[in-house]
């Protein structure tokens, strides 16, 4: 069989339309229904049912997908250590992160890493926790960057740990001590992430007992500090994603201390494709440097 027909049914299964496949893989929406009916016939099944949206996978195309979604992930490691092997660097990576990550560490990582390896193509994904533990075990993403807490389920590769703090509006009280006790949190208006996105905040808050008033909640920490800056509650987040917002809400230590622990998770360490192993390198070089900041 030949791969590329597996790695066009995985992109139509990912955009549910012929067309943006086609555009995406320099296919025309002809070819593309003829390599998929080519598929189908050495299947022996249907893959894609039409609809008047696109196209949706049928049940044995949804039992098949992660089977495939591995096979080219093993075959990205085969052909990317062929091309090391011969000194060629070439391939591609798909890399999961916290959008804090992909603001203040990605873009300098990547600029190295391409300066370095400019034949490796890089696609990057943004999502919460449950979000990326799905698309690592899903074999969509090659690795994350994300947070160790509710990462049971996969290898983890330890970074550096980012603290957390307190999210207020500017005109919030100065605080004499420098820092934020974490019980004034108690029925104070909050906005918190959601679950399911980032861990570590439910976990402090369950942690020290404190029930403030959950008024809203938020899948983009964004959102979140948009909305403390507004003074619609206050909110605790990563310091990581405090950078470049001084501007706009005011952030204290928590007292006591809490902490997120920021790495790299990944489904196999024995498995991770030449490239990824050496953006890991290239990360771990430049990021005291980051962390500086």
């Amino acid at each position: 069989m030949d791969i590329k027909k597996f790695q066009l049914f995985v992109d139509v299964a990912e955009t549910n339309n012929f067309t943006k496949s086609g555009e995406r893989m320099g296919y025309t929406q002809s070819g593309v229904s003829h390599i998929l009916k080519s598929l189908e016939t050495e299947m022996g099944f249907p893959l894609f049912m039409r609809n008047k949206h696109g196209v949706t996978l049928t049940k044995n195309a949804e039992d098949i997908l992660p089977l495939v979604r591995a096979l080219l992930s093993r075959y990205e490691i085969l052909e990317q250590t062929i091309n090391d092997l011969n000194g060629l660097e070439k391939g591609r990576l798909v890399i999961a992160s916290f959008s804090s990550i992909s603001v203040n560490w990605m873009p300098p990582i990547i600029h190295r890493f391409q300066q370095l390896y400019p034949g490796i193509e890089i696609s990057l994904m943004e999502g919460g926790a449950d979000d990326i533990v799905r698309w690592l075990n899903d074999d969509i993403a090659d690795f994350g960057f994300v947070s160790h807490r509710n990462m049971e389920s996969l290898e983890w590769i330890s970074l550096c740990e980012d603290p957390l703090v307190a999210v207020l509006p500017r005109d919030y009280p100065p605080l004499p001590s420098g820092r934020f006790p974490i019980q004034d949190f108690e029925g104070k208006c909050f906005i918190i992430s959601a679950m399911g996105t980032d861990y570590d905040i439910h976990h402090a808050l369950e942690t020290s007992g404190v029930k403030p008033d959950m008024r809203f909640s938020a899948t983009d920490d964004h959102t979140i500090i948009a909305m403390v800056a507004n003074k619609l509650g206050v909110s605790i987040l990563p310091r990581l994603m405090l950078q470049n917002f001084d501007n706009h809400v005011s952030s204290y230590p928590l007292e006591p201390y809490y902490s997120r622990d920021l790495g790299i998770a990944v489904k196999s360490k024995a498995n991770m494709p030449p490239a990824a192993i050496k953006f890991l390198e290239i990360t771990k070089q430049i990021l005291p440097e980051l962390m500086a900041k």
